[in-house]
């Protein structure tokens, strides 16, 4: 059975395609298009599924929807009806929209891949599970976990903002829903906006910016008190109420009352690219912080209600990885397992995998929890596989996500063909020698863009579509963030790591595959902070070297961990076998390959450009090495825009 799923016109739009329950590509559209999180019909994403995948339109049995379009605009309509007059331009601008597209999804969807050139899309049924089922179905059925408490925690879906459900072989059973407008998500984006991100894709930034505050300040206990009186209730369920006075988004075209919150905080909305403040840091802390806690607590109550050993998340909320983290560290469960395109992008697959389980009874075969223990032992074969391994390695060696590297990819020969118009210069170097070259590159202080096999789906890059460099380099940080990536000097980068060496770096005694989870640098890597680092500036502050491995180490000591391991991606392990060979660390650098306010790169011709518009030093596509120096000269192509 044949099942295309899809999400589409909010933001992240993408496209699954499952056979007979197996996952064979997912893509988002905005990595085909250029455009940023692209809410379009993702007819270019649905191509690249079908292509994939060898089956036209016609053979595909079903196409499912990542939601109920109808309970959507039902609860528009009884927000608007309620907070009334109040919310009247919003209504105004929402509701053409909904009454000419959304109401009529299904002539839209049709009639979309009608245009795309597909016959006989009338005959192929469409479905539309719930938001949350979509999301807890993505995190569940890829998972190890024969049963699972599943805990989704999001902006908003039709009417939920959060929910618990009970998985158990090829069922989800919904038990607990958080409704609209009380919403974890919502109310960190309400932070992302006052702290002047955009919201939606800035909530990152957030939580990158809170480790400048100073834990434990009263500064940032006078907020989290601010906020627990006037903003939120959290009750001992995880459950919140949120006081709508202070919040505009139910009604208006922004997330708060800027005064009203400025009145509150005493600190000023700060304006797109304005300084960043020690009160603003301290503000980012302190919702974090406050995330943290009712996080924790919904998964605690998750525990309790299903009594399981396992949780599977997903939602716009899994995608924070400092919670997560302490969610991981707090030992409620014996496994954790996130979806790694937890946000929209990953309804598609959860909406297709809904459907292959729920509507069609499909057959499921979760790898056995124990069956970890063997591959941990032929991992670990320094030492005696320990009783976590049996759990903790099941997330990586045992889901079907298939490391995510989902996407696109490119034969040599395409690569080298997608390389003639440019006049691009480049040494072919067969394996292993390339990951010697690259090495030495590495080791020699260069900024190299990697390229290979896969593109992944969702938002991180895992070693297929990345930018790489030297953790070791006190400079490094910088250089990345204001010569190549175009960003704020603030943000940090993450480590790739590999498996075996996690635990000396990190204390990490579970994989990381996806770069979901945050966890501190090693004590004996770290250094010592000079007298009075807390009452220094951000920029000072950035400044100090904290550990052996600078460019990598935030400045809480944390660093945002990619393990890696050879069962996903064999060439990024060997390149990072061969850097650990010349300089005693398998350890690199990894952040996406992209600039701000540009999608992850998925093309050769994409990364060519990139290559060639940032101050990168050496582009790796394929087994093709080229270095700056030698590339023709080149006219900048685009300017790059805020994200």
């Amino acid at each position: 059975m044949n099942i295309l799923g899809i999400s589409a016109f909010y933001h992240d739009s993408a496209a699954a395609l499952l056979e007979d329950g197996t996952i064979i590509a997912a893509a988002q559209e905005e990595r085909f298009t250029r455009k940023k999180q692209d809410a379009g019909f993702p007819s270019n994403a649905i191509q690249y599924v079908l292509d994939e995948s060898g089956y036209s339109l016609q053979q595909v049995d079903v196409i499912v929807f990542y939601d109920k379009p109808f309970l959507k605009l039902e609860r528009l309509l009884e927000s608007y009806l309620s907070y009334a007059p109040r919310g009247i331009r919003s209504f105004i601008a929402a509701m053409p929209v909904w009454l000419k597209e959304k109401m009529f999804l299904k002539r839209i969807i049709r009639q979309s891949l009608t245009e795309m050139g597909f016959e006989g899309v009338k005959k192929i049924p469409l479905l539309f599970p719930e938001h949350h089922l979509s999301h807890a179905a993505s995190a569940f059925y890829p998972s190890p976990f024969e049963e699972a408490a599943i805990l989704t925690i999001d902006g908003v879906g039709e009417w939920a903002t959060a929910s618990i459900s009970k998985g158990s072989g090829t069922n989800i059973t919904l038990i607990k829903e958080l409704s609209f407008p009380h919403s974890l998500g919502l109310l960190y984006s309400a932070f992302t906006y006052f702290l002047g991100f955009k919201v939606n894709s800035g909530e990152y930034k957030l939580m990158g910016l809170a480790p400048y505050g100073v834990h434990g300040s009263a500064r940032v206990e006078e907020f989290k008190q601010k906020i627990r009186s006037h903003l939120i209730q959290i009750y001992d369920d995880g459950s919140i109420w949120l006081n709508q006075a202070y919040f505009s988004y139910t009604t208006g075209l922004r997330m708060v009352p800027d005064n009203k919150w400025e009145q509150l905080f005493g600190v000023p909305r700060r304006q797109d690219e304005g300084d960043l403040s020690p009160e603003q840091a301290d503000l980012a802390l302190a919702i974090q912080e406050i995330t943290e806690e009712v996080v924790i607590k919904m998964a605690r109550h998750a525990q309790e209600l299903t009594g399981s050993d396992y949780l599977c998340m997903a939602g716009g909320v899994a995608l924070n990885c400092v919670a997560n983290g302490q969610l991981r560290r707090e030992n409620l469960f014996k496994d954790l397992y996130i979806q790694p395109a937890a946000g929209d992008a990953g309804g598609a697959l959860g909406a297709a995998l809904a459907a292959y389980y729920l509507s069609f009874d499909g057959e499921r075969r979760p790898k056995q929890v124990t069956e970890a223990a063997q591959v941990a032992g032929s991992i670990h074969a320094s030492r005696e596989p320990s009783a976590s391994d049996s759990t903790s390695f099941s997330a990586i060696t045992m889901d079907e996500m298939r490391g995510a590297y989902l996407g696109p990819s490119f034969s040599t020969d395409a690569i080298r063909k997608s390389l003639k118009p440019y006049a691009g210069v480049y040494t072919q170097y067969p394996r292993p020698d390339l990951f010697e070259v690259v090495a030495e590159h590495l080791n020699q202080g260069a900024v190299v863009g990697w390229f290979q096999g896969r593109m992944e789906f969702g938002p991180r890059a895992l070693g297929a579509r990345s930018i790489i460099a030297d953790p070791r380099r006190s400079d490094m940080q910088k250089k990345l963030n204001l010569k190549i990536k175009y960003r704020e000097s603030f943000r940090p980068f993450a480590p790739s790591v590999l498996w075996e060496d996690a635990q000396e770096y990190f204390g990490l005694e579970y994989p990381s595959p996806y770069m979901l989870l945050v966890s501190p640098v090693s004590k004996e890597h770290r250094y010592e902070l000079p007298e009075g680092f807390h009452s220094f500036s951000l920029r000072e502050k950035l400044g100090v070297e904290r550990s052996d491995v600078p460019a990598i180490t935030h400045i809480d000591f944390s660093a945002r961990v990619q393990t890696v391991h050879p069962e996903f991606n064999p060439d990024y392990v060997d390149l990072l076998q061969a850097f650990k060979d010349k300089t005693g660390l398998g350890m690199l650098i990894n952040t996406s390959f992209n600039v701000r306010g540009e999608p992850i790169v998925c093309t050769p011709e994409d990364a060519y450009e990139c290559f060639m518009d940032t101050e990168m030093d050496v582009l790796v596509l394929d087994e093709y090495v080229l270095l700056k120096a030698e590339q023709p000269k080149w006219i900048k192509q685009r300017t790059f825009e805020k994200d």
